[in-house]
């Protein structure tokens, strides 16, 4: 059998002529986009050391098959550099992971987006920023490699909003979330006193990515505390909201991103990374009586749901969901994120 011929070629590469082919078929994020030549995907795969046409996954609701040839096409349109191919490769592995829910995140109404985490040697040797302004514009592979990964979860997943006319497939976000344009940052393990997460998961490789269906960060700041209470219970209030996911569903996860300066306080009076997730176990909670008052559609474990009203209920249902690492610089500041819920963070190693 013959295979599909699937490329389209556009006569006029200007920038201007791009914008508008795509557009017109509902493609990109409606930003300018690095045209896809032959030339530049094949400089992109370059970088990559494996089959360009395996067949990484089938991607839902679309189910659009990925290769690291489809990948390269969509990271050069979002700017990236061919040796950030093998990390889109890696986020992507995660992605169709089964836990992940791929249909559920490209789906629902809530605003939830991929969250993609690099650690390890990448970090350095692609140029991520872990430090100062991690999620914030300045700094081409951070924001290329998100970028190039909600790409993919378009234009091969099928997770594109519905426009005014009713076109579209997958994403039904209400409002959707400035993080739908691109949601990456990475680890900052030079200045965490604790091992680097994918350690805590028990892998042990130079480098990995975690990808995870998240909500925007909530920060919460900190300038007095000299022990960990007093920063980790503002953590706490951030968590214990009515108006997450992880309230109706019990095994959801939260990522509590400590800056560097509270990472240093807590670990300066000899807590570890445990102790952390145990102390917010402990402190996000609330009445159940309220929980109940709230919600009558849940995804609560039996135990929970068998607390009286006056019992403390925890927003999640084991410490083990509250994941901690650490990123970003200087400032006492730090972050929260919620989970969209019926999703499990995923981290895949790679060299």
């Amino acid at each position: 059998m013959t295979a599909l011929d699937t490329t389209l070629t556009i006569a006029d590469e200007s920038p201007e002529a791009l914008y508008a082919f795509l557009e017109a078929r509902g493609w990109g994020d409606g930003l300018p986009v690095v045209a896809p030549t032959p030339q530049r995907v094949d400089a992109m795969l370059a970088a990559y050391d494996g089959d360009p046409d395996e067949v990484i996954g089938t991607l839902a609701p679309r189910l659009g098959e990925a290769t690291p040839r489809v990948l390269a096409v969509n990271a050069v349109m979002a700017g990236c550099t061919p040796h950030l191919l093998p990390v889109l490769v890696a986020a992507v592995r995660g992605l169709v992971a089964p836990e992940f829910n791929l249909r559920g995140v490209n789906s629902t109404t809530h605003p939830v987006s991929a969250m993609v985490l690099v650690h390890g040697e990448a970090v350095e040797r692609c140029g991520f920023n872990a430090g100062t302004g991690t999620l914030g514009p300045g700094n081409r592979s951070n924001a290329t490699l998100g970028r190039a990964v909600r790409f993919v979860m378009m234009h091969v997943a099928g997770g594109t909003a519905k426009g005014h006319d009713g076109s579209g497939l997958g994403d039904a976000a209400t409002q959707g979330q400035p993080s739908k344009y691109t949601f990456c940052f990475a680890e900052n393990s030079a200045a965490s006193p604790w091992p680097a997460y994918p350690r805590s998961l028990g892998l042990d490789a130079p480098s990995a990515v975690t990808v995870a269906g998240m909500e925007n960060p909530h920060n919460f700041h900190d300038m007095e505390s000299r022990e960990p209470a007093g920063i980790l219970d503002k953590a706490a209030t951030v968590m214990a909201t009515f108006g997450t996911n992880n309230a109706v569903v019990s095994d959801a996860e939260y990522f509590v991103v400590l800056g560097p300066e509270h990472a240093a306080t807590i670990a300066g009076a000899g807590w570890a990374r445990q102790d952390v997730q145990s102390y917010l176990f402990e402190k996000a909670r609330r009445p159940a009586g309220d929980f109940r008052a709230h919600f009558t559609s849940n995804l609560w474990r039996p135990w929970m749901k068998a607390l009286r009203d006056d019992d403390l209920m925890p927003m999640t249902d084991h410490p083990e969901n509250i994941r901690v690492l650490v990123s970003g610089g200087p400032g006492k500041q730090s972050f929260v994120l919620p989970s969209w819920g019926r999703t499990r963070s995923v981290t895949v190693p790679f060299a």
